[in-house]
């Protein structure tokens, strides 16, 4: 069975800004494939605006077109597939960008993230079971952007891209469980594994940065140091947990980050995407300390270090993909987290946007007007909006706290 639907479908790679103007995202009336086996049909009733998403709009991490993008979401089950019994209609879920088959070499070593079958998926722009559900209007398929595409009112998702969830939350918040807490709070706790009384620096603060600044301070780190452009982004990672913050432009941001902790930090997390910000993380990193890398840089680009540096200091520089989650695991204990107070996740969210302001509101991202903004594919609804504390009726521009 079929259904028609709205998605936001990119068509057009690496259009000039601002996109308010260029409109390289089209709002479309799409049809949907129902759910095959072990998949589900999900109303999206969230789904966070991410740097990543815009990596692939500006061109940078190369994805086919045309595409229905969105990776970081949530919302609500309306149908299973055939095998799926674990997840039921009515249920409340979050999306994850990497489902797991359980038996390839990657999964059977305990590391379901980086699953070489959903990695196969995601770089043709198809679901982990074969194929896209998406078709436009002309019936030409469109590709699902890593496996959830949920800037779209209705997606069919693997059993595996969805992790239930706590129906007492709302659906606005839990859409960053999905990307932005997963990728940064799980790089500090799960990736480098802080541990009560290191230091540590953040180098780039936006919805992910801030995860991981909010992750040090709930593993104990003595010292956190924020690093990013924006002097309002500062001032928010103040708020969040940081002890020290830095301009990115300060000339003698190493130096001083360096005699600041006593001759580096034990982790540096770099976590904006930019090879500048990882070349300044393994600069400030102290000798037997461990530089662990979330962002997203342009691909091709590459890193360099002075080799004998690495070998004489014992360093450590690694990846941190998914923020080294298992999802089913982590995705509940951060709400948990969230719900008792220690990971204020809601403060995050700086506004609430319709498909009509997709465009724009791609722009406040890309300028650093907007931490996460939060998609409401059917349009915003009062009782989402009391829950997020978000003023609504001012413009989306006025709704941000740095700005």
């Amino acid at each position: 069975m079929t259904m028609t639907t709205t998605a936001a479908v990119l068509r057009t790679l690496a259009a000039p800004a601002p996109y308010a103007q260029s409109q390289p995202i089209s709002i479309e009336e799409v049809t949907l494939e129902g759910p095959r086996p072990q998949e589900v049909l999900v109303k999206v009733i969230g789904a966070g605006l991410c740097h990543s998403d815009l990596s692939v709009i500006n061109g940078s991490l190369g994805r086919a077109i045309p595409i229905v993008l969105g990776h970081e979401g949530a919302g609500e089950v309306l149908e299973v597939g055939d095998g799926v019994t674990d997840v039921k209609v009515g249920d409340n879920v979050v999306f994850q960008f990497s489902p797991s088959c359980g038996r390839c070499r990657r999964c059977l070593s305990g590391n379901p993230q980086l699953c070489d079958r959903a990695a196969e998926a995601r770089f043709k722009g198809e679901l982990i079971g074969g194929g896209t559900r998406f078709r436009d209007a002309s019936g030409e398929p469109l590709r699902h952007m890593t496996g959830v595409s949920c800037f779209a009112q209705h997606v069919v998702v693997d059993r595996g891209s969805v992790v239930v969830v706590t129906p007492d939350l709302s659906l606005t918040e839990a859409a960053l469980f999905g990307c932005a807490v997963m990728t940064g709070t799980g790089a500090v706790m799960n990736t480098a594994k802080v541990r009560p009384g290191e230091k540590v620096a953040v180098f780039g603060l936006g919805g992910v940065g801030l995860c991981g600044i909010m992750g040090a301070k709930m593993c104990g780190a003595e010292i956190i140091v924020g690093v990013d452009l924006a002097d309002a982004k500062l001032r928010k990672a103040e708020q969040l947990g940081a002890t020290h913050t830095f301009n990115a432009r300060d000339n003698a941001l190493v130096e001083k980050i360096v005699e600041l902790t006593g001759g580096g930090v034990d982790v540096a997390f770099e976590l904006a995407g930019a090879i500048p910000a990882m070349t300044a993380a393994y600069a400030v990193t102290a000798r037997g300390g461990k530089v662990v890398a979330a962002g997203l840089a342009p691909r091709g680009s590459q890193f360099s270090f002075e080799q004998t540096d690495l070998v004489y200091g014992e360093k450590s520089v690694c990846g941190s993909f998914m923020g080294s989650c298992v999802p089913v695991r982590d995705i509940p204990r951060f709400i948990t987290m969230y719900q008792s107070g220690q990971l204020p996740v809601d403060q995050l969210i700086d506004g609430v946007v319709t498909f009509d302001e997709l465009n724009e509101g791609f722009d406040r991202l890309d300028t650093g007007g907007a931490l996460r903004q939060v998609l409401a594919p059917h349009g915003v609804a009062k009782l989402e909006a009391a829950s997020t504390g978000i003023n609504l009726e001012e413009p989306a521009m006025a709704r941000s706290p740095d700005r």
